[in-house]
C-alpha cells in the first residue's frame, strides 16, 4: 500500500469514529472527496518536512476555524512525535456539544481531516533536550494523561484548574516533561509562569459571553478572575501565544508554515 493510500485509509476510518473536535467546525457533515484529498496532501507534505528535520517531537498546529476577528491564525495544537517509521499526533479533543474533552493519538491524515479553514500546518521543532524529556511521556498512556482534566472549556483560564482546553493541556504536559516537580496542574502552571508564558487575550463583551455560555456546553467563564472578566478581558491558551512563547523562551525554533 502506498503512503498516500495509507493516509487516505486512516482518514476515512477516522471519519467514521465520531465528532471529536478542537479548533475545527462542529457542523455535522461528512467529509468530501476534495477535503480528504487536501488533508492527505497536507499530511504527506508535513510528514516529509518532519522527516527532513531530523526531529523526534515537534509542536504542530492546524487552522480549523477562521479566528481572524481575534487576531489569531492557529486554532489548535498538539505534539507530533516519531513512532517507528511514522508520525503520530498526541492531542486533546473536545466532544462537540459537550463539556468534556479526551486525549487522542492520531495519524497526520486524521489530524488534518475535513473542513479546515485553511489547509496549512504550523510546526515548531522543539529544542533537542526538550524533545528528549518529552518523547517518553508521549509514548506512555499513564503519563500522557497525568495532568488531563476532562471538564472542558474552550476559553479555560490558564492559571486555574476547574477546566482544561486542548492547548492548555499541551503546555501543561510540556511543563511536566521538563520539570519533574510539576506533577500537578497547579505546579505545571507555576513552571509555565516562571518560564514566561503569556496567554492570549480575547476581548469578549458581556452579551457575547452570556450568549456563548447559554448556547454552548463547552464554553465557560466562571474560572476567570472577576476583575478581568468584567473588563471583557478573557485570557486563554491560544496556539499563537504558545508558538510565540516557545520561540521567545528558546524551547523551540520559530514556527514554520506548510501548505
Amino acid at each position: 500500500m502506498s503512503a498516500r493510500h495509507m493516509f487516505v485509509a486512516a482518514a476515512l476510518a477516522a471519519a467514521l469514529i465520531g465528532p471529536a473536535h478542537a479548533g475545527r467546525s462542529c457542523e455535522a457533515k461528512p467529509p468530501t472527496a476534495v477535503s480528504v484529498q487536501r488533508a492527505m496532501t497536507l499530511a504527506e507534505r508535513t510528514a516529509q518536512r518532519l522527516d527532513a528535520s531530523g526531529a523526534q517531537v515537534v509542536v504542530i498546529a492546524r487552522n480549523g476555524q477562521d479566528l481572524g476577528r481575534w487576531g489569531l491564525r492557529w486554532s489548535h495544537l498538539g505534539f507530533a512525535y516519531k513512532d517507528g517509521d511514522r508520525w503520530r499526533v498526541a492531542h486533546k479533543l473536545n466532544q462537540c456539544g459537550s463539556a468534556r474533552g479526551s486525549l487522542y493519538r492520531q495519524g497526520l491524515g486524521e489530524f488534518f481531516l475535513d473542513d479546515l479553514h485553511r489547509y496549512e500546518a504550523g510546526i515548531a521543532v522543539l529544542a533537542p533536550e526538550v524533545q528528549t524529556r518529552l518523547l517518553p511521556i508521549l509514548r506512555d498512556n499513564a503519563r500522557l494523561a497525568q495532568l488531563d482534566t476532562p471538564a472542558y472549556s474552550m476559553v479555560a483560564y490558564p492559571w486555574a484548574q476547574r477546566y482544561q482546553q486542548s492547548n492548555q493541556w499541551a503546555i501543561e504536559e510540556l511543563a511536566l516533561s521538563q520539570e519533574p516537580g510539576a506533577s500537578s496542574r497547579e505546579r505545571a502552571q507555576a513552571w509555565l509562569q516562571f518560564k514566561g508564558y503569556e496567554p492570549g487575550v480575547l476581548r469578549i463583551d458581556a452579551l457575547t459571553r452570556l450568549g456563548a455560555r447559554v448556547s454552548a456546553a463547552n464554553v465557560a467563564f466562571d474560572d476567570h478572575p472577576a476583575a478581568k472578566r468584567y473588563s471583557d478581558r478573557i485570557e486563554t491558551v491560544t496556539a499563537d501565544s504558545v508558538f510565540a512563547w516557545l520561540e521567545r523562551s528558546g524551547l523551540a525554533a520559530r514556527v514554520e508554515v506548510l501548505r
